[in-house]
């Protein structure tokens, strides 16, 4: 089911009755396509879970319109949509067993969607198999892992075969290893099921891992989307680029000047096409190249050994968000005794953003 977002705003009324309103969604326009797992990305604030409220019909929105294909949902109410909702506190009825739980939404389908007792027991069982907790059924969710009740609340969300399915900040409770495992299960789910899926995070790594597209969003407003490589390589401008990767981008003061670059006053690469003046400068950790002649120069403050990869840590005058951090292959360490280290900068890791505006600049090398 293809979802669309036309013009979608939501204020909410500021407590302070002499402020403004609070705007959590700014007039946000967006296709979702049909059988695509979407990532709605961004910090704490900026208006996804809103998002995800507005699209399964739990907030109205204050102007705008949303479509499911061709159908104006607006107005809808949630259990009129076709949306199946995962919550980031999973929401079971701990007095019920795993069974019972899933079975709940079909238990409340009325008139000619009512289904025999036959046919609901079978669509519970076909949903549990599919998160593969089929074993667990007469467990209660107090006997269950924290992985355990995420697979049982989406299989309670999935069991009436939704037209989208709405996952707000589903692996937040969960530990680093289940999280990986859950979401590589989420990804399964969604290729074996083709629902539209929309997963909302504040966890890039996540968002980037599974998702078909990406949308950044920063206080209410929309940012970027595209693919996530794409959206990675090519930021939209420097918050984009900020919240992307890890580690961090590492943002500088620059200078363009006749189509090279400055900084610190020292040329370091050749920006063909970029407008003369102060700039910001991101260079990813993976854009610097470890080279003797190299005209980056920064002083060296430790050598970070990772096995597959070194991280060389320094700092330099011109660097705005602390020290710099380069990865760099484990072969090609520096020597941690120097003072200094020398690089090259690679073109395509290095982005320039506008003083004034923090879009990004395009140029050639």
């Amino acid at each position: 089911m293809k979802v669309v977002l036309k013009n979608l705003t939501k204020r909410f009324p500021n407590r302070n009755k002499k402020l403004p309103d609070v705007i959590a969604v700014n007039d946000f326009d967006f296709e979702i396509p049909d059988g695509k797992l979407i990532g709605l990305l961004g910090p704490s604030g900026c208006g996804k879970s809103t998002t995800l409220n507005l699209i399964s019909g739990l907030e109205k929105p204050t102007s705008g319109r949303v479509f499911f294909g061709d159908t104006d949902v607006t107005d809808l109410p949630p259990e009129n949509r076709g949306v199946g909702l995962v919550f980031q506190n999973y929401a079971l009825y701990p007095h019920l067993t795993v069974r019972q739980n899933i079975l709940f939404p079909l238990q409340n389908l009325k008139g000619d969607k009512k289904l025999s007792k036959d046919v609901m027991e079978a669509k519970a069982l076909e949903a549990a198999k599919l998160v593969q907790i089929d074993s667990l059924m007469e467990r209660k969710p107090s006997e269950l892992s924290g992985g355990q009740q995420q697979r049982v609340a989406i299989a309670r969300a999935l069991v009436k075969m939704p037209s989208v399915l709405l996952l707000d900040e589903p692996l937040s409770n969960l530990d680093a290893r289940l999280r990986l495992q859950t979401r590589e299960e989420i990804r399964r789910i969604q290729n074996e099921t083709g629902i539209t899926t929309i997963f909302v995070t504040h966890d890039q790594e996540e968002a980037m891992s599974i998702s078909d597209l990406i949308v950044v969003m920063k206080d209410g407003v929309l940012q970027q989307i595209g693919k996530p490589q794409d959206v990675y390589d090519l930021p939209a401008n420097l918050f984009v680029a900020k919240f992307l990767g890890t580690p961090a981008i590492n943002v500088f003061e620059g200078e363009v000047k006749g189509g090279r670059l400055f900084i610190g006053g020292e040329d370091v690469l050749s920006v063909t096409g970029a407008p003369d003046g102060a700039v910001w400068v991101g260079i990813r950790p993976e854009g610097f190249a470890l080279d003797e002649g190299g005209a980056f120069k920064a002083e060296l403050e430790r050598v970070e050994v990772m096995g597959r990869d070194t991280s060389v840590v320094s700092t330099h005058a011109g660097c705005v968000t602390g020290n710099i951090r380069s990865i760099i292959p484990s072969e090609e360490r520096p020597d941690g005794s120097e003072k200094t280290v020398s690089f090259s900068l690679k073109p395509f890791k290095t982005h320039l953003f506008s003083k004034d505006t923090e879009e990004r600049i395009p140029f050639s090398d």
